[in-house]
């Protein structure tokens, strides 16, 4: 008989949540899709087929036991890609929304793999959405940027606690996503510099060394790749899709 894999998504309802979804539903892993909105998961649930929907909020405790109802089988890969609220610059963002941001990422990725600890077999993969800002920080980023810093430090400790169990967990960081996430950021910025819109995103585009943005389709595409057995040689580290913004080394 056929054993049914489960892949969890974290953040299903957003542009790149809903990459991912169908690009691990399209692999043929059953997928536990996780959001706060219910009528919007399970609105998801229903446009693509092997979806189960699941509404909880990653960031208090008693989701763990919620997403662990659902959970079924081996779970082959656990995927912690929810956004957190612009709050402005390091400068005026109200302490209390960086650390909720924390405690999204963090927390969130936390509680995710106490959810399907249960279910974690050997292959499976640990994998989270950070961000540029994480590595590359600004004056006007506060949230992502301190947010993604500790979320990277988290995942390093997953890979050597789960290690031994042939469980590998990976970051990935990408760049600036298109995604209208990114444009409520740029319009945060221009107001405050007074300046339009299009000139923050043309602004954010030239820091690329291709001129480019990131898309949520490539973000998917190399999460579904991390299910590869090959993939076990990438265990603990980032995966930079920034399209050639960092500049320092490594």
């Amino acid at each position: 008989m056929t054993v049914i894999e489960t892949a969890v998504v974290v953040g299903a309802t957003g542009s790149m949540g809903q990459a991912i979804v169908r690009r691990l539903a399209a692999s043929g892993l059953r997928v536990v899709a996780v959001a706060r909105s219910a009528e919007s998961v399970r609105s998801l649930a229903g446009e693509v087929s092997g979806v189960v929907a699941c509404a909880c909020d990653m960031a208090h405790d008693d989701a763990i036991d919620t997403l662990r109802a659902v959970t079924e089988g081996p779970v082959r890969m656990v995927v912690h890609g929810p956004g957190v609220p612009t709050a402005g610059g390091v400068l005026v963002a109200p302490t209390q929304a960086v650390v909720d941001a924390v405690n999204i990422k963090v927390g969130g990725m936390m509680r995710l793999v106490r959810a399907v600890d249960h279910g974690l077999v050997r292959g499976s993969r640990l994998v989270a959405i950070g961000g540029h800002y994480g590595f590359e920080p600004t004056a006007y980023a506060a949230t992502a940027g301190v947010a993604n810093a500790a979320l990277a430090n988290l995942m390093r400790q997953l890979s050597w606690a789960y290690g031994e169990r042939g469980v590998t967990a990976h970051l990935l960081a990408p760049g600036p996503a298109d995604t209208d996430r990114l444009r409520r950021i740029a319009a945060d910025r221009a107001a405050r510099e007074g300046i339009s819109e299009e000139a923050v995103l043309a602004g954010m585009k030239k820091e690329s060394a291709i001129g480019a943005f990131t898309t949520v389709d490539q973000v998917a595409w190399a999460i579904a790749t991390l299910l590869a057995p090959e993939a076990d040689a990438l265990a603990g580290s980032t995966l930079f899709m920034d399209a050639g913004r960092r500049r320092g080394l490594p």
